[in-house]
């Protein structure tokens, strides 16, 4: 037979929850209440991955063509910046892992570049030419300036 888990997991989960604010410890199904905690975790760990692939594309493409440099390519850089700090101090104990994170998303962030501007894969060093504090701060640019971002800065 089917658990509720398997069959309707947004009923399982307000059951869950029912049950934890009664107090009633013996009916919570804790096999899958446990796995799906540490799921939690590791949504976050993914989220922070997946911003930082995102500004890491957008700060190449920013680099590598100057010439196509927009307003949307401003924001989304901002946008990604704010989401990453945010998500950090919200959950202060991901920031051991964000150097961790900051390698794997160069290479997806290198993909996205490469997929967005149709520039070759060797266009891009395989290496992150910015440091992690340099693509969290708001005021770092990189290649040569732009008036995108001196009329804002």
């Amino acid at each position: 037979m089917h658990s509720l888990y398997e069959t309707d997991f947004y009923a399982w989960t307000q059951e869950q929850a029912k049950l934890l604010r009664k107090c009633q410890w013996s009916q919570l199904d804790l096999p899958n209440l446990i796995e799906e905690i540490e799921s939690l975790g590791k949504q976050e760990r993914q989220e922070v991955r997946n911003r930082l692939s995102i500004l890491l594309g957008h700060l190449l493409k920013w680099q590598y063509q100057p010439q196509q440099r927009s307003p949307r390519w401003l924001s989304t850089i901002r946008v990604q910046r704010r989401d990453t700090q945010r998500l950090i101090q919200e959950n202060p104990s991901l920031k051991p892992y964000l150097q961790e994170a900051f390698q794997e998303a160069y290479q997806n962030g290198r993909d996205l570049a490469v997929g967005e501007t149709d520039l070759p894969l060797k266009t891009f060093p395989q290496n992150c030419l910015y440091s992690l504090e340099e693509i969290l701060d708001s005021r770092f640019y990189p290649g040569e300036p732009s008036p995108e971002i001196e009329n804002d800065l």
